[in-house]
Parts: C-alpha cells; sequence; structure tokens
C-alpha cells in the first residue's frame, strides 16, 4: 500500500461524507473488493451480480467521497480501494470492521477468486501463443532466477520506501521484490502486458503494488517521487535509451537508485531482426556516462554471465541534499493512482 503522507487533519464533515457515502450493503461489498485489487465495471457486475448502471452509482459516490481510486486506461476504467488522503484512512477502517463469515460477503469473495481465475486463464494463453520466443532469448542469457537473486540481494540491503518498474511488462520485477518495498508501481505502454501483470500480482497478492498505462518517455508521475527506478530488459529495445534514463531519473527522489539490469555489449546481430533489439547490449563507459550526465553517481556493476549473453546491474544514486536532520530518500509518490 502506498504510504499516507496527508496529514489527519481532516474535518468533522468530510468524516460524514464518508461515512454516508459507505452507508450501504452493496457499497461496503464494493469497497471490500477494491480492498483486494483493481477492478473494472465489468468485472465488480459479475462478482456483484447487480446491474451495470447500478454498481457505477454506487462507484460514482465512493470515488467522490475520496474512498476509492478511479483512473483510466484505455478504454477501461478500473477502481480500487484510496491509496492516500482522508478517503484511504476511512476506508481502511471500514475495511477492517466488516464481517469475514457474512454470507453474502463470502460468496462475493468466491465470485471475485472466479474472476481472478479468469484473468490468470487470459494471462495464459497470452504467453502460450508467445512461450517459444522468450524461451528462445532467456536461453542464451543468465537464467532469470540468478538476476532476480541478485536484485533481491540488492534491495535486502537497503528497503526502498516506493519502487517504480518502467517497461513492467508482466510485473515479474514488483513480484519479486513486492516484499522489500513500500509501494511500487509498474508501468508499460501494452494494454495486453499490463492485463497479464495485473492477473500476476494478484495472484501473487501483493497489494502492495499496482500498474498503469504510460509511456516510459512521458512518465506520467511528479519530480523526485519514488525512492527507487528500476529498467529490467529495457533500455536495448529503446529507440532512445538515454531519454528513458533521463526520464527515471526524473522521477528519482534525492538519495534515491535507480537499477538498470540489461545485456552487456555483444555481436548477436541475428536478435536485431529475430526479436527487435534495436542495441546490441551497453558497455559499463557508456553507461556511466550517462548517469554522469543525469547527475547519478554510479555505483559498481554486477556482471552475471551466461551462456552467449552477460546481464549486468548497473546502479545509480541521486545525491541526496546536504541538509542536517532532513531525510527525503523516502518520499513516494501520493497519488499512483
Amino acid at each position: 500500500m502506498a504510504p499516507d503522507l496527508a496529514p489527519a487533519t481532516g474535518s468533522l464533515d468530510t468524516l460524514l461524507d464518508g461515512l454516508r457515502a459507505a452507508a450501504d450493503p452493496s457499497r461496503l461489498r464494493l469497497l471490500a473488493i477494491c480492498s483486494q485489487g483493481e477492478w473494472t465495471v465489468s468485472e465488480l457486475v459479475q462478482i456483484l451480480g447487480q446491474s451495470q448502471p447500478r454498481i457505477s452509482r454506487h462507484l460514482k459516490i465512493l470515488a467522490e467521497a475520496g474512498l476509492l481510486d478511479r483512473f483510466r486506461e484505455g478504454s477501461w476504467v478500473f477502481y480500487r480501494r484510496a491509496q492516500s488522503g482522508e478517503g484511504a484512512r476511512l476506508a481502511r477502517s471500514l475495511c477492517r470492521l466488516l464481517p469475514d463469515r457474512d454470507p453474502v460477503m463470502r460468496q462475493d469473495q468466491r465470485r471475485l477468486e472466479a474472476v481472478r481465475e479468469a484473468r490468470r486463464q487470459q494471462a495464459e494463453r497470452f504467453f502460450n501463443n508467445r512461450a517459444s520466443e522468450w524461451d528462445s532469448e532467456h536461453d542464451l542469457a543468465v537464467p532469470s532466477a540468478v538476476v532476480e537473486a541478485a536484485l533481491r540481494e540488492l534491495f535486502a540491503r537497503e528497503r526502498a520506501t516506493s519502487l517504480v518498474d518502467i517497461g513492467t511488462g508482466t510485473g515479474r520485477i514488483l513480484q519479486v521484490l513486492a516484499g522489500q518495498i513500500g509501494f511500487g508501481l509498474g508501468i508499460d505502454l501494452s494494454h495486453e502486458m499490463l492485463a497479464v501483470a495485473r492477473a500476476n500480482l494478484d495472484q501473487r497478492e501483493a497489494r502492495n503494488c499496482q500498474v498503469r498505462h504510460g509511456d516510459m518517455y512521458q512518465l506520467p508521475l511528479p519530480d523526485r517521487a519514488f525512492a527507487a527506478a528500476t529498467l529490467h530488459q529495457v533500455l536495448h529495445f529503446a529507440d532512445d535509451p538515454f531519454a528513458a534514463l533521463a526520464e527515471a531519473a526524473r522521477v528519482l527522489a534525492p538519495g534515491g537508485r535507480l537499477i538498470v539490469v540489461d545485456l552487456a555489449r555483444h555481436e548477436l546481430e541475428h536478435l536485431r531482426e529475430q526479436k527487435k533489439h534495436r542495441r546490441l547490449g551497453f558497455s559499463d563507459d557508456e553507461i556511466g556516462n550517462w548517469f554522469k550526465e543525469l547527475g547519478l553517481v554510479a555505483e559498481e556493476p554486477v556482471r552475471l554471465p551466461g551462456p552467449e549473453l552477460t546481464v549486468v546491474i548497473w546502479t545509480a544514486r541521486r545525491a541526496a541534499p546536504a541538509v542536517e536532520g532532513h531525510d527525503t530518500s523516502d518520499l513516494t509518490r501520493r497519488d499512483a493512482a
């Protein structure tokens, strides 16, 4: 869950507005469901078994009261329990009071699991159609489990309160690091990939992670908002790798860390045609010079050699301001939705 940094100074009227918005059995059920992930209106219709206009009206009331976050992704609209502000605090409190053994809510939970299973099957079909492409490339480099272990070790040494995973794809990096970060946000341009990522995060029960549609060259995020940023096997597909790094650096908080996982320079030209790689990896000097140009302090890279390709983890840090008693390294984006 995204840390709620807003001060607890809400008015009594705001509290009463929120309580009035929630004072309906269907809206309390929706609040409970939306505390367990991000859901479209059509999915919520399936779970509650009510008409679309009725569900939409309930959602509108809850969102206007600040109890739910609403965001659009292409032609779809998603809802989840509010992540920040007075409404988020009230929503969390109300969810804690809901009876676990209520028969109606237990039925909702069974239907929610059916929707989750449908998401999982959709994700499985997506990858079954592309499995040979993924496997043939992965065989050339170090096994993904080795890379993931190295990332876990990196984040174990220094826990990040917030992480943005740029080009998140299937959400794998968020799944791997969910237990070692406070809040995670994945950004990707592919709606298909985001559907897969949501299914994967839902199955992993990574409640502290979300995904959003966005362009890595124009991230829909404010400056200096995240304690860490990752680009995992993204740069070699990029038309302009430096521009992607610059945008990642823009959203990095003072004291925060940028982590780039990609291929070392190689000569496997066939990857351009067969796998659409635009760059045949990167050298330490190239990445290091880019870090320096962006005002980041490079750290020692980690090299993970594979059969034909070497994976490198390049890291760099944005310098923290030298202000005594003031630590901004744990900033997080409050309005991720």
